[in-house]
């Protein structure tokens, strides 16, 4: 097969160069040229091309019927809900997150699932055969129906992909792979960029569900370009601490269904296993009400979560206070102390004031900010909120109480989890009484800290 012949783009300027060079000859800018195909064979694009040209016509968007996508469980529901109920033919997944996470592990027992009842295919660039097989033995998973093929040449892989046509295909991981058609070592930009294109070209063609691996990067994004990122159909990351038992597999992009779902596994002897009720890993268990802890019911796609925050405020024997967030947003936290001082008359300035979510959870929405507010005054008065409070709401600079979305499932869930107190934005009042939960609606950040007072 004769190779493509290539040149180097500037990722800055777009400047091209016949050879590489440590800096871009039009831009200045240092370590930005990257190896592209500029002349591709016909082996690549004469296929596609005919294709679009002749058999795409111009259709009206009435005339197209707007059918249902239809779902291939997985087998792993926690897994299933991330991807919107199932894998569909022809999606192409991208799953990311830290080595030694449980990435390879949780598409194996997946793959496991679904080789009972369909052709499934591994492609291991990491491990060879033996290696699988034997993580497989040790997590006594029943794969012995699952096709494996250890190879990381992007030609030999798609011509077992058109061997085999198998329903759905893992390739781990995609930064392991090469093509002929570039001479770049594994792992580079170009060469992550042509293979995850081919594969996607291949899954759309004959409808494999092809699943990549993808390694992150120190700061935690996927590594390598970010046209990765916007070919596929669904991206995926792993979070959560190695040296925790409890791991987080969060949807940030889905084509077929929604975004910033959460599914909720643990480690254990036998692979990952789903967690039925995640609120109780996010809850601490006291024997008593202690100071600077509240709990808020977080909304993560279509599921309600009930998260502990807790804060603990001391002197400060420093000139510069410390403000440290773990698990929530770090500048946020600033700006609500400002507030707390503003509009409630409750200041911090010589405090310093730690901030932390139960489980390594992260909280990116604004319905935290109540919760932060409240369990910085418990800590700092030293006293502990009403027993069986509840909250959710966000701060504004003016010191109103803004409403968060999907306020009644949120109450919901309180209640069915034994809560009684439910300090809310006015504004999230149900319209009906929730059975055993007290919802007390607030208007101002002042009148939230007034009623806390009244109630303990």
């Amino acid at each position: 097969m004769a190779k493509s012949k290539t040149n180097y783009t500037c990722t800055e300027c777009g400047g091209v160069s016949n050879k590489w060079a440590g800096q871009c000859p039009a831009c200045g800018k240092w370590n930005t040229l990257v190896e592209t195909v500029i002349d591709v064979g016909a082996h690549r694009f004469a296929s596609s091309a005919q294709g679009l040209v002749q058999g795409a016509p111009v259709q009206k968007l009435s005339d197209i019927a707007a059918t249902d996508v239809p779902r291939v469980p997985t087998g792993i529901e926690e897994f299933d809900r991330v991807l919107g109920g199932g894998l569909v033919a022809g999606g192409v997944v991208l799953i990311g997150g830290d080595p030694g996470i449980g990435k390879s592990t949780l598409l194996l027992q997946a793959l496991a699932n679904l080789s009972k009842t369909s052709k499934a295919l591994y492609v291991s660039g990491e491990e060879s055969g033996a290696q699988v097989a034997l993580r497989a033995r040790r997590l006594t998973i029943d794969a012995d129906d699952l096709h494996l093929q250890a190879e990381i040449q992007l030609e030999k892989i798609l011509n077992t992909l058109a061997d085999q046509r198998p329903k759905v295909a893992v390739i781990d991981s995609i930064q392991t792979l090469y093509s002929d058609a570039l001479t770049s070592a594994p792992g580079s930009v170009a060469q992550v960029r042509e293979c995850a294109a081919q594969l996607t070209r291949v899954a759309k063609q004959s409808g494999i569900t092809i699943i990549l691996v993808g390694h992150v990067t120190k700061e935690g994004a996927l590594a390598g370009p970010r046209v990765l990122e916007h070919i596929v159909d669904t991206v995926l990351y792993f979070e959560g601490d190695t040296h925790s038992s409890f791991r987080l597999v969060r949807a940030f992009k889905n084509r077929f269904g929604a975004v910033n779902e959460l599914g909720v596994f643990a480690m254990t002897e036998k692979g990952l296993k789903g967690v039925s009720n995640p609120s109780a890993l996010f809850l601490s268990q006291h024997d008593a009400q202690v100071p600077g802890s509240c709990v808020m019911v977080t909304q993560e796609g279509s599921r309600p979560l009930l998260v502990e925050v807790q804060a603990l405020v001391d002197a400060s024997h420093v000139p510069n206070a410390r403000r440290l967030s773990v698990g929530l947003e770090q500048n946020r936290l600033a700006m609500l102390l400002a507030v707390l001082h503003r509009h409630a008359g409750v200041a911090a300035y010589d405090q310093d004031v730690f901030i932390n979510a139960v489980g390594g959870v992260k909280i990116s929405e604004p319905a935290a900010d109540l919760a932060v507010l409240l369990a910085i005054q418990s800590s700092m008065r030293n006293k502990p909120l009403p027993r069986g409070l509840v909250t959710f709401g966000e701060v504004g600079l003016a010191g109103e109480i803004r409403p968060a979305p999907r306020g009644q499932e949120r109450l919901r869930e309180a209640a069915k989890l034994g809560f009684s107190i439910a300090l809310v934005p006015k504004s999230n009042l149900p319209k009906q009484k929730i059975e055993g939960l007290q919802v007390i609606g607030v208007e101002r950040i002042d009148e939230a800290m007034a009623k806390v007072r009244e109630l303990a």
